[in-house]
């Protein structure tokens, strides 16, 4: 027909040449790129590393008891990691995860010892205690409009007043509650090395959250919130929603990481998980989320929850004093965060 217009197009791999020969980036521009992409590398190349290096120092590193205790170690930062990861996303942060973690411990604990409920009623009260209180902070955070920063902040103080006021400043023994509470701590053989039924959990909350966030449409929603919440509004993405279900999810997730707890520890005390806040923002930051929001794979944190573990054994083994390990992990982090500005330049 005479008023057909015919367009052409070049061939693909014309096109690919193209955008080859014209890309003038240098390779630390390139590397920068590919660290954005792919944000769980900077952690994997790391804890690599530390592996060789402390296995080096010391041979019993590898050796199999050494390694399920690095694991054993890891289940409960590990898992509070996963809930501080979505806030994290979302472009917030959360100061009292270690405060509400260790108030459902008591929660569970204190109905089952103290009131003589059935261990599953006591495990749905931690639930629902801990949903209660992720929902206080998607309140304050959605509704009042106060900085995650400050709200956490304040909940903190609010979670573990209201622990010891609950638990009289009383912990609970091993011997004083039903099995299926300290269940988690139940030592399965995998070869030589031995995981608990914590380490398990936790694995499987991991698999979970990373098939939801990277499947579902509020995985997606997540993400689009922490990268530009202004933007997301208006594609038409309920962002307070998105948010208060975050803080909700962060909830249920910790009344997990309180069940490990109880079991890994032997009992529940309301002065335990005091460096849980910090060990947490640690593990997100070193594997690889960014505290901007909006970028970052749970996967990473797990291998970050593993770096710390690994650094802290592994330093340990070396002879290194208590104190250094705390510096090294120090310095991780503002590695970590420093390597993270640095990515957030990358040219597209």
């Amino acid at each position: 027909m005479g008023n057909d217009i015919v367009t052409h197009t070049a061939p693909t791999s014309s096109l690919d040449l193209a955008a080859e020969f014209l890309d003038h980036r240098t390779p630390v521009d390139r590397l920068r790129g590919i660290l954005h992409r792919y944000p769980a590398i900077s952690p994997a190349v790391v804890l690599v590393v530390a592996v060789i290096v402390f296995g080096a120092i010391n041979p019993r590193f590898f050796a199999a008891a050494n390694l399920s205790l690095v694991l054993d170690q890891v289940s409960v930062v590990g898992t509070v990691a996963i809930a501080q990861t979505l806030i994290i996303l979302t472009a917030g942060i959360d100061l009292s995860v270690g405060a509400l973690m260790i108030g459902t411990s008591m929660v569970m604990a204190q109905t089952a010892a103290n009131n003589g409920l059935p261990a599953p009623v006591a495990l749905l009260a931690g639930l629902l205690a801990a949903l209660a209180a992720g929902a206080l902070n998607g309140l304050l955070v959605t509704r009042v409009k106060l900085p995650p920063f400050i709200a956490t902040l304040g909940t903190f103080n609010v979670f573990i007043a209201l622990t010891l006021l609950y638990s009289g400043g009383q912990t609970i023994r091993k011997s004083d509650m039903p099995e299926l509470l300290t269940w988690t701590a139940t030592s399965l053989p995998l070869g030589d090395v031995r995981l608990t039924v914590g380490v398990l959990i936790m694995l499987a909350l991991y698999a979970l959250v990373a098939y939801i966030l990277g499947r579902t449409a509020w995985g997606r929603h997540v993400y689009a919130v922490g990268d530009d919440e202004d933007a997301a509004r208006l594609a038409g993405i309920s962002t307070k929603k998105v948010l208060f279900s975050v803080y909700i999810a962060a909830g249920a997730i910790l009344a997990v990481a309180a069940w490990i707890q109880i079991g890994r520890s032997g009992a529940a005390s309301p002065n335990a998980g005091a460096d849980l806040n910090l060990d947490s923002i640690t593990a997100v930051v070193i594997g690889g989320t960014s505290l901007f929001g909006g970028r970052g794979i749970i996967w990473g944190t797990l291998l970050g929850a593993v770096i710390v573990g690994v650094f802290r054994n592994g330093l340990f083994l070396a002879g290194v004093d208590g104190l250094y390990q705390t510096l090294a992990i120090g310095i991780l982090v503002i590695v970590a965060v420093a390597i993270d500005q640095w990515i957030r330049k990358v040219r597209k």
